[in-house]
């Protein structure tokens, strides 16, 4: 059964260990002991040099005493999405949060403490199941790159589980977005500002002129489109030569995601020609939605799980992305399980020590649940 001190030990020594993208190298070596040190058979890929990174994913197995049980692996990530240096956790009423000025990094040790705890747990049961493996990624913070680089069509693996969203715990995201970024280039011309404006073209003007009037934040039940950096200029007494904008937009209909970009991009290409200037949009599909079927045994074991533990199995839609979205392109059955971590990406962040106990109950019923049914 699930070790609620040993469970909240892993987590806070996880959460205390720095990990920011691309830097998970210290995570990762003190996981890794940890996981031999429970028996498991423990190894690294070769991610870190195919993504420019200090570390690679761990990946990890329980071998199975039932070998018609599915192959099923429960996932999580390394990296947080900004250092946490000098992180200091407190608990209060029941709930861990930063008492530093750092996030407190639950996402995602919040999904993987209970993870490696469930794996930890069944092991110690001695119950019978299947083959069990954990998919520990790094760099899905920018851009799900750990996963990417993951081969996991060569694992035999037949469908699994990603700890890795807020809320209610035992729901579970059965089908997300598909996500496209936007890097903008507006060229501008410069010229003093002072002696001969007229003979410049200010790069910020044909980005107010591109923005007035164009459709974002939400523009469908499940579109959403933003543009989220913008810097430019070089001096104040020059014409502004140029403006670079970082955008992005999602949506669950890829006609409803197309006619988003293609809106933004005229709206930016229009601009520049009625200033005379040129613009340049580089554009890159993200990652690709996914809708896992309720009769899909992914999702039957899982509201099985959840109704085991009388939590209530809700199937939800998201448009934020996770490896599941990696993992499902490549042909891996995967959806995402809810955990306990709230305000993410934010200082604010926190999860409550009941909620982290459940997550791993979950996950736990989850092994065993897949273990009671037959390999397709």
């Amino acid at each position: 059964m699930i070790q609620e001190e040993r469970l909240v030990r892993l987590f806070l020594d996880l959460c205390a260990i720095n990990a920011p993208a691309l830097r998970e190298s210290e995570s990762v070596a003190w996981t890794k002991g940890y996981l031999e040190s429970i028996g498991l058979d423990v190894h690294e890929d070769r991610a870190g040099e195919k993504i420019g990174g200090n570390a690679n994913n761990v990946i990890a197995w329980l071998r199975g005493t039932l070998p018609d049980a599915p192959r099923v692996f429960l996932s999580a990530h390394f990296d947080t999405v900004e250092p946490t240096e000098g992180l200091v956790i407190e608990e209060r009423d029941g709930v861990f949060v930063s008492a530093s000025d750092t996030i407190l990094g639950a996402d995602d040790k919040g999904g993987m403490a209970p993870a490696i705890e469930a794996v930890h747990a069944l092991k110690e049961s001695g119950k019978p199941h299947g083959d069990v493996c954990l998919l520990l990624s790094v760099a899905e913070e920018i851009g799900l790159k750990g996963a990417e680089a993951m081969e996991i069509q060569e694992l035999g693996l037949d469908f699994g589980y990603v700890l890795d969203t807020g809320p209610p715990v035992g729901s579970y995201v059965t089908r997300t977005a598909t996500h496209d970024k936007l890097d903008i280039l507006i060229h501008g011309k410069p010229a003093h500002a002072g002696k001969d404006p007229e003979n410049g073209i200010n790069a910020m003007q044909v980005a107010a002129a591109a923005i007035q009037g164009m459709s974002l934040g939400r523009t469908g039940p499940e579109t959403t489109a933003n543009l989220g950096i913008i810097e430019g200029g070089t001096a104040v007494n020059v014409v502004c030569p140029f403006v670079k904008i970082r955008a992005e937009a999602r949506s669950t209909s890829l006609d409803e995601l197309d006619a988003q970009v293609g809106h933004m991009v005229q709206r930016f290409e229009q601009a520049a020609a009625e200033f005379g200037t040129t613009v340049e949009i580089d554009h890159a599909r993200h990652y690709y939605s996914y809708h896992v079927p309720e009769d899909a045994p992914v999702v039957q074991v899982a509201q099985r799980a959840s109704r085991a533990l009388g939590l209530e199995p809700t199937l939800r839609t998201t448009l934020g992305g996770s490896d599941a979205n990696v993992f499902n392109a490549k042909g891996l059955p995967s959806i995402v399980v809810a955990t306990g971590m709230e305000f993410i990406h934010t200082h604010d962040e926190r999860i409550s020590r009941r909620d982290l106990v459940d997550t791993a109950r979950l996950a736990y019923q989850l092994l065993l649940e897949a273990a009671r049914q037959t390999r397709a």
